[in-house]
C-alpha cells in the first residue's frame, strides 16, 4: 500500500502498521459485551427473563391494560406511516404517559446491567489480561534490546493513570436506581450458574423477581436538584467499590506481570490513583463555595478512612503470627513500644490477648490511629502525634514496619501477600479516596487583581484597561518581586461577600485549610478554564502566593509551591495558541521556579467538549493531537514532564470512545508516565456499576498507559509518511471545521435546536448542580454548554456533534487526490483509526428517520429547512466513511454491536414518538398552565432515551 502523495515509497510493514495500530478491545463502550452468536444468545436469553419479569411488576401495579399498551405502542412504532401511533399517544392522559415511559425506561435499565454482566463474562474467558499482553510486548522489547531496563525502572517510578470522577454529569439515574441494577446483576449471575442447585436457582429467580418489582416502585427521577455534596456521595459510592474490591487485585495483578519480565513495581509506586471535581469545580457553578469544598472533602476522608479501616480490620483477621514461631525486627519491635507510650488505653485493651503476636499488635495500633484521625477531622481537633495520622504517610510508614519485619524474617508470602496488597491500596487511594481539582473561570482572578493592583496607586492605566502583554509584564514583575498585594486592602474589603477579592482569596483560603488538615495531596491542582495567555496562570500563582500557597523563590533561595497550575485549553484557537504560551510561560524565571518545586511537573488540560462544539469533531480532535505533539516538544526543550489532563465526555461528539484506544492514539512521546482523564456522566455507571466490569476498564487504561509511556516514545513512521498524513488530516479537518461552522452560524440554527430538542427541558431533569448556561449570558449558542449540546441533540437522534463536517472533509481530501492517503491513514494509523470508528458508531447510532418526526411536529416551518442541510452532510458521512473503511455498511465489522442497537431500537422508537406528542403539550400549554403530570411524563423520555441509548452527554 502507498500514499498518494510519496509516489514511489515502499509499503508499509506489517511490524510498522501493528506497531502504529494496536488497538485494544473496545471494553468501555462495547454495548452488546459479547464477541461471538453463543455469548449474544445468552444475553437475549438473560434479556428475555428480565423482560419478563418487568411484565409480571406492571401487571401487578398497573394491571394487563398497560402491559397490552405498552405492546400495541412498540408494534405501531414499527410501522412505516407513524400517523396511527400519534394519534394513539396524542390520545393518551399524562397518567398513563407516564406509565408508558418508566416501563420503556425500566427496560432499557434492566438491559444496560444485563449487558454489562455478560460483557464483563466475555471479557474474563480470555486467556490473558491487558497488562499481561502490554507487559508481554514490553518483554518482548527488553529481550530484543530496542529499550533497556533502566528505562521502564524509570517510567514505573513516575507511572499514573487516574481518572477524574466529574462533577457535571449527564448521568440521568439515581442512586437508588444503581444500586438495585447492581443487585439484579448479582443476582443474574447467580441464577444463570450452571454449577448451582435447582433451589439456589429458584431461590435466585425470586430474589429477581422481587428486585424488579422494587425497581418499578422505585422514581426514576430526582425530587430536587442535587447539590454538589449529593454529586459527591454519588461518585464516593463508585470510589469505595472501586478501592475494596478493584484496586488490591489490580496492583496485584500488575505487579505479577512485571515480575515475569523480571521487573519490580516498588512498594512506594503509585500506578493508579483517583481524582474527582466533586466540590471543586467552580467555573459557573456558583453553588461550590469555599466552605462547599472543605466539607466535600471532610465527606471524602470519612468514607475513605472507614474503607481503610475495613481493610486493616481484614488483615488483622489473618496475621496472626507468634514469636513462637516468627522474630520479629528490632525496628518493629521499637515502634511497638513507643504505640503502647502513645497509646496505653489501646495497649492495655489488646495486649493481653495479643501479646505474642506483634504485627497483629502492630495493626491494632494503626486501626485506632485511623479512627482517631477520622474523628479528628470530624471534630476539627488538631493532630496529636503518635496518635492520629496527619498524612497518609504514618500509615505507609506502620504498614511498611510490618512488611519490612516479615521480609527480614523470610516470610516472603504474607509480606507480598496481604500486607503488600494493603500498602498498595493504600497508596492508591490516600485518606479521601481521590485527590481534588479545582477549577476556576480565568476572569475571576482578573477581577479580584484589578481590585488589589489599582489600589496601590502604582501604575498609569487601570489594570483593566491593560492589554495582554502589558498585564503579562506587570504580572511577572508581581510574582518576582514576592511583595504582597494584600497589604493594600481596607480592613473588611476581604470579607465583603461581593468583593472579587473575597472570591479568589477565601478559595486559596479554603485550599490551604485543607492542605494543612488533610495532608498535602487533598488537592493538587488549581485549573484555570478560559486560559487565553500567560497572564491568565501568572494571575492565579500571584493569588496563590497571597495566600501562602506558592513562594517563588529567587535565583539563590528555592520556591515552594503547595499545589500546581494548570491551562485549559478548550477552543481550537486555544489549542493552536498552546506552545507558544507554554513556551512563554515556562520562560518566565519566577513561574519555572514554581514548577520546579512541584517536582519539574506541569499539568495541562485539553478541552474537547467546547473544541468540538466550537469547530466540529474534525477539527477539535486533529487540534487537540497537534497540540500534544507541540506541546511534548515544549516540555522537553525545558526539561518538565508534561502530565496531560485529557477532559473527555461521555459521547463522541465530547470526545468520547474506548479509554484504552485514545491513550494508544496519541502522538508518540507525548505520555510519559502520568495522565489524567474525566469520567463523566453515564459513563461512569456503564464502567463502574459492576466492580468487575469497572476492573476491566481500570487494567485496560493502565495497561494502555504503561504501554505507551514505555514503547511509544518515538515515531515509528517514516518522516515522509507522517508528513503526507499531517497534510490529509488538516485538510478533513478544515474542510470539516468549515461545514459545521456553516450551520452553526446559521442564524436560524438555535431556533431549530431549541425546537426540535428538549433542550430548555433539561434543566427540570435535576441532573446536575451546574446551571446548563453560563451566566451572563444573551441565550445565544455561545453561552450554552457543551454538555446540554450534545445532550439535546441525541435525544432526537441527530447527534451531529459526533459527525457533522467529517464527510465534508473527508470528501475534501479525495477531491485533492489524497483518498488512498485516507485508507492507508486508517489501516496504519491508530489516531485516524480511532477518530474514524467512533465517528461511525456514532452515525450509527444517529436516525434521521426518527429525528424527522421531531422536525414535522415542533420545528417552525421558518427555521426546518435547516433539516435537509443535517440530512445531506449525513449521508455525505456516511458514503465517505465507508469508502475510506471499505465496508458496505456501518458497523458491518461489529456485528454484535450492530444487532444490539438494531434491538434497541425497537424499543426506542416508541419513547421518541412519546416525547415528541409531549413536547407539543408542554408547549402548547405553556409554562403557566403545564400539569406537574404532564412535566413529569416529559421528563421520563428523557431518562428513558438517554438509558436506551448511552454516551448521551
Amino acid at each position: 500500500m502507498t500514499s498518494s502523495t510519496t509516489p514511489g515509497r515502499a509499503p508499509l510493514s506489517t511490524e510498522q502498521m501493528i506497531a502504529a495500530d494496536r488497538r485494544d478491545p473496545d471494553v468501555a463502550t462495547f454495548a452488546g459485551g459479547v464477541s461471538s452468536d453463543e455469548h449474544h444468545a445468552a444475553l437475549r436469553s438473560s434479556v428475555r427473563q428480565l423482560g419478563r419479569l418487568l411484565g409480571e411488576a406492571l401487571t401487578r401495579h398497573e394491571g394487563p391494560e398497560l402491559l397490552a399498551l405498552v405492546e400495541q405502542v412498540r408494534a405501531l412504532s414499527r410501522e412505516p406511516d407513524d400517523g396511527a401511533l400519534h394519534e394513539l399517544l396524542d390520545a393518551t392522559d399524562d397518567a398513563t404517559a407516564i406509565v408508558l415511559a418508566r416501563a420503556f425506561t425500566a427496560y432499557f435499565q434492566l438491559v444496560n446491567v444485563t449487558e454489562q454482566l455478560h460483557r464483563w463474562q466475555e471479557l474474563t474467558s480470555r486467556e490473558s489480561g491487558p497488562l499481561a499482553d502490554a507487559v508481554g510486548r514490553i518483554g518482548a522489547a527488553l529481550e530484543d534490546g530496542s529499550i533497556d531496563r533502566d528505562l521502564v525502572v524509570d517510567v514505573l517510578g513516575r507511572l499514573e493513570y487516574r481518572p477524574v470522577f466529574t462533577a457535571h454529569p449527564t448521568e440521568a439515574s439515581r442512586r437508588s436506581v444503581l444500586v438495585l441494577l447492581q443487585k439484579i446483576a448479582e443476582e443474574t449471575y447467580v441464577a444463570e450458574d450452571p454449577r448451582g442447585r435447582p433451589a439456589d436457582r429458584a431461590r435466585s429467580e425470586r430474589r429477581l423477581a422481587e428486585l424488579v418489582d422494587l425497581l418499578w416502585q422505585t422514581d426514576e427521577l430526582r425530587v430536587e436538584k442535587p447539590e454538589p455534596a449529593d454529586e459527591a456521595r454519588t461518585l464516593l459510592y463508585y470510589l469505595q467499590s472501586l478501592a475494596a474490591e478493584v484496586v488490591p487485585g489490580l496492583l496485584e495483578e500488575l505487579d505479577r506481570c512485571l515480575a515475569g519480565i523480571d521487573v519490580v513495581l516498588p512498594a512506594t509506586a503509585r500506578p493508579l490513583r483517583f481524582g474527582t471535581w466533586a466540590g471543586g469545580d467552580r467555573d459557573g457553578n456558583p453553588n461550590v463555595t469555599p466552605q462547599v469544598t472543605l466539607d466535600v472533602l471532610g465527606l471524602q476522608h470519612d468514607v475513605g478512612l472507614r474503607e481503610l479501616v475495613r481493610g486493616v480490620e481484614e488483615l488483622l483477621g489473618e496475621v496472626s503470627s507468634s514469636t513462637r514461631v516468627v522474630t520479629p525486627s528490632d525496628g518493629l519491635a521499637a515502634s511497638l513500644e513507643a504505640d503502647a507510650e502513645a497509646l496505653p488505653i489501646t495497649y492495655s485493651t489488646i495486649r493481653r490477648l495479643n501479646a505474642e503476636e506483634p504485627y497483629r499488635l502492630k495493626l491494632s495500633f494503626a486501626r485506632v490511629r485511623l479512627l482517631r484521625t477520622r474523628d479528628r477531622l470530624a471534630e476539627g481537633r488538631a493532630h496529636e502525634p503518635g496518635r492520629d495520622y496527619l498524612t497518609l504517610d504514618g500509615l505507609l510508614t506502620d504498614l511498611a514496619l510490618v512488611r519490612d519485619s516479615m521480609l527480614a524474617d523470610g516470610d516472603h508470602l504474607t509480606a507480598d501477600g496481604g500486607v503488600l496488597r494493603l500498602l498498595r491500596t493504600a497508596t492508591a487511594i490516600g485518606l479521601g479516596l481521590a485527590t481534588l481539582d479545582v477549577r476556576e473561570h480565568s476572569e475571576k482572578h482578573h477581577a479580584a487583581l484589578e481590585v488589589l493592583v489599582d489600589r496601590l496607586g502604582e501604575h498609569p492605566e487601570p489594570y483593566g484597561s491593560l492589554d495582554r502583554p502589558a498585564r503579562i509584564r506587570l504580572l511577572s514583575a508581581e510574582l518576582a518581586s514576592r511583595r504582597p498585594l494584600t497589604g493594600a486592602c481596607t480592613p473588611g474589603l476581604r470579607e465583603d461577600p461581593d468583593s472579587p477579592v473575597a472570591a479568589s482569596l477565601s478559595l486559596m483560603d479554603a485550599i490551604r485549610e485543607a492542605l494543612d488538615t488533610f495532608g498535602p495531596d487533598v488537592v493538587e491542582t488549581y485549573i484555570v478554564s478560559m486560559t487565553h495567555d500567560v497572564d491568565d496562570l501568572l494571575a492565579v500563582v500571584v493569588l496563590a502566593r497571597e495566600a501562602g500557597l506558592v513562594d517563588p523563590g529567587t535565583e539563590d533561595t528555592p520556591a515552594t509551591a503547595r499545589i500546581g497550575f494548570a491551562p485549559l485549553f478548550e477552543t481550537v484557537a486555544e489549542l493552536e495558541a498552546a506552545e507558544p504560551l507554554l513556551e512563554a510561560l515556562l520562560g518566565d524565571p519566577a513561574y519555572r521556579r514554581v514548577v520546579a518545586a512541584r517536582g519539574d511537573v506541569q499539568e495541562i488540560m485539553l478541552g474537547y467538549s467546547d473544541s468540538s462544539k466550537d469547530a466540529g469533531i474534525a477539527a477539535s480532535q486533529w487540534q487537540i493531537h497537534r497540540a500534544q505533539r507541540a506541546l511534548r516538544d515544549v516540555g522537553r526543550r525545558h526539561g518538565v514532564v508534561m502530565r496531560l489532563f485529557h477532559g473527555r465526555g461521555g459521547s463522541v461528539g465530547r470526545g468520547g470512545g474506548p479509554t484504552g484506544e485514545a491513550i494508544l492514539s496519541q502522538p508518540y512521546g507525548s505520555l510519559d508516565g502520568p495522565i489524567k482523564i474525566t469520567e463523566q456522566g453515564e459513563v461512569i455507571s456503564d464502567k463502574y456499576t459492576l466492580p468487575q466490569l469497572g476492573r476491566e476498564n481500570l487494567e485496560q487504561a493502565l495497561a494502555a498507559v504503561l504501554e505507551a509511556s514505555v514503547l511509544h516514545r518515538t515515531s515509528l513512521l517514516p518522516p515522509d509518511v507522517l508528513d503526507g498524513w499531517n497534510t490529509t488530516m488538516a485538510r478533513v479537518a478544515s474542510a470539516g471545521q468549515e461545514a459545521y461552522r456553516g450551520l452553526v452560524r446559521d442564524p436560524g440554527l438555535v431556533p431549530f435546536f431549541v425546537s426540535a430538542t428538549p433542550v430548555d427541558e433539561l434543566g427540570g431533569m435535576n441532573i446536575g448542580s451546574r446551571p446548563a448556561k453560563r451566566p451572563g449570558g444573551a441565550g445565544g449558542l455561545d453561552d450554552l454548554r457543551a454538555i446540554p449540546w450534545v445532550f439535546g441533540w441525541t435525544q432526537s437522534r441527530m447527534i451531529l456533534p459526533g459527525w457533522y463536517g467529517v464527510g465534508s472533509g473527508l470528501a475534501a481530501a479525495r477531491e485533492d487526490g489524497r483518498g488512498e492517503t485516507l485508507r492507508e491513514m486508517y489501516g496504519s494509523w491508530a489516531f485516524f483509526r480511532t477518530f474514524v470508528s467512533n465517528v461511525q458508531m456514532t452515525l450509527a447510532k444517529t436516525d434521521l428517520d426518527i429525528a424527522a418526526r421531531y422536525v414535522r411536529s415542533l420545528v417552525p416551518e421558518d427555521a426546518a429547512g435547516l433539516f435537509d442541510q443535517v440530512r445531506a452532510e449525513h449521508e455525505r458521512a456516511v458514503e465517505q466513511v465507508l469508502w475510506v473503511t471499505g465496508q458496505d455498511s456501518l458497523l458491518a465489522g461489529s456485528p454484535t454491536l450492530r444487532r444490539t442497537l438494531e434491538t434497541r431500537d425497537a424499543y426506542l422508537a416508541p419513547l421518541h414518538a412519546l416525547q415528541v406528542s409531549l413536547l407539543g403539550r408542554v408547549r402548547a400549554a405553556g409554562e403557566d398552565e403545564r400539569h406537574p403530570d404532564l412535566q413529569r411524563a416529559l421528563l421520563l423520555t428523557i431518562n428513558g432515551i438517554a438509558a436506551g441509548l448511552r454516551n448521551t452527554g
